[in-house]
């Protein structure tokens, strides 16, 4: 079976066919990191994430590439405010994003370029549009000659015309068309430089991704992923520039997710209902923020309200019950049946429609669907007089192998903890003994804060998310 891929550039959904056999070549678009991310950003970073894990269970060997946009307007002016470099900034930050979005289950990308650790790679991209006649330097700064490529708008199905007629130039700018966009940006008093054919400056925001997709996985890449938000201009742009710099097609399939809106209202600072992923992840069960996310297929408009993460917190605890009364019934003395070949049979048969639904597009939505099929089936053989150890096995098995496809744990929270709150619990555990109550109680607030409840046992420290 072929996992088919719904298109942006062609917008129908298409059975994938790798460039290599066996691999997959993808780029995902990442933050700027100026700030901590909000839950916009992390919804990619789940969804693609799901796609990377799903290839993978799939038997591909996947190159994921997420890029840190560690120089742009934002950091600067973020930088201007705090009194910190830019460098500090984005190093600040992008450990915040690796926290943040590893509590939610996401896995490291294979590489996490970084603009500034490229700017060879970009000033070497952009001389060679220019030597191609794609762009041109004006007083310091360089643009993209829009009209030299002429399949501009594919992506967003725009034509050249109705992009025409919403630009303008502005007093004193120095293209050449309306259309032409910023490959570099002449230095200005303050901002952070870099030396260039052009004089001092800075990337535009679009090159960033063309030069380091070409570093990283070459010419032509298979997938290329991000926002909804990203398709025009930003990815629009990066086929401009790939396809004229390369002379070759730049993604064969791209991917976007879909929006997020707060209480039926799209969220914006304005209207004070910017959620950040930093405060989300404290407050709630990170497990049930991942698995509310994929409850709707990626592609469609998610609405977040805490009634309805409430909600996705009652979903998961009935999967997971399931999953924990399987485990038990298994470790526990149990009459057994001989012939078990009906319900194993049934138990496969999940296994293959879980498949299907995430072969259609990653459709996750329905790929949970399974999921409860699956609870409802393992709770009613539970009701059974007499269970057998093979079929529990395969229950359980299939509860980790098909959650796990979605970065979903179900294990003991133990696996949960990251190192810092490990090394707080041991600590606890040292001052105990050494009868320093009072720094045993300070880390036992500490840890409350973060939502981790503790509880000490004759068989030791036992904890819960509160």
């Amino acid at each position: 079976m072929a996992i088919n891929i719904y298109n942006t550039l062609t917008r129908k959904k298409e059975p994938f066919q790798p460039l290599e056999e066996g691999k997959v070549k993808m780029y995902v678009c990442g933050p700027t990191v100026y700030n901590y991310i909000h839950i916009g950003n992390a919804r990619p970073a789940i969804v693609f994430d799901t796609v990377r894990r799903y290839f993978e269970y799939r038997g591909y060997d996947v190159h994921y590439v997420l890029n840190f946009t560690d120089v742009d307007d934002k950091l600067i002016k973020a930088s201007n405010e705090m009194g910190e470099g830019v460098t500090d900034i984005a190093n600040r930050f992008i450990t915040a994003y690796k926290e943040d979005v590893g509590a939610l289950g996401v896995k490291e990308a294979v590489d996490h370029p970084r603009v500034t650790e490229n700017m060879d790679e970009i000033i070497s991209f952009i001389q060679g549009l220019i030597d191609k006649g794609f762009a041109y330097e004006a007083g310091g700064d360089v643009y993209f000659r829009t009209r030299s490529f002429d399949q501009y708008g594919k992506l967003s199905h725009q034509s050249i015309d109705e992009l025409r007629s919403g630009s303008r130039i502005e007093v004193g700018d120095k293209k050449e068309d309306p259309l032409d966009f910023t490959l570099w940006k002449d230095a200005k008093e303050g901002e952070i430089t870099w030396e260039s054919p052009w004089g001092s400056g800075r990337p535009g925001w679009h090159i960033e991704c063309s030069a380091m997709a070409k570093k990283y996985l070459g010419d032509t890449i298979d997938i290329h992923a991000g926002g909804q938000d990203l398709t025009f201009p930003h990815h629009e742009n990066e086929i401009a520039q790939s396809e004229a710099h390369n002379g070759e097609s730049f993604a064969r399939y791209w991917m976007h997710n879909g929006y997020i809106n707060i209480d039926n209202e799209k969220m914006s600072k304005s209207l004070g209902n910017f959620i950040l992923a930093h405060d989300l992840v404290k407050k709630h069960d990170p497990q049930v923020i991942r698995f509310f996310m994929l409850s709707v297929q990626y592609r469609h408009p998610i609405n977040f309200s805490d009634e309805l993460l409430k909600g996705a917190k009652s979903s998961f605890d009935r999967i997971k019950n399931a999953y924990e009364n399987i485990q038990h019934r298994k470790n526990s003395t149990m009459s057994l049946k001989e012939d078990q070949s009906e319900w194993l049979d049934k138990v496969a048969g999940y296994k293959e429609q879980f498949i299907k639904e995430m072969d259609d597009d990653f459709n996750t939505a329905n790929a949970i669907s399974v999921l409860f099929d699956l609870t409802k089936a393992a709770n009613l053989y539970l009701q059974e007089e007499q269970t057998h150890e093979k079929v529990l096995t395969a229950f359980e098995e299939l509860f980790e192998e098909l959650t796990g496809v979605l970065g979903i744990q179900l294990q003991a929270q133990e696996e949960l903890l990251d190192e810092e709150v490990d090394a707080l619990i041991e600590e606890r555990k040292q001052a105990r003994k050494n009868r320093d109550f009072a720094r045993a109680d300070e880390i036992r607030d500490e840890l409350k804060d973060r939502s981790i409840i503790l509880e000490d046992t004759s068989q030791g420290t036992r904890w819960k998310r509160g």
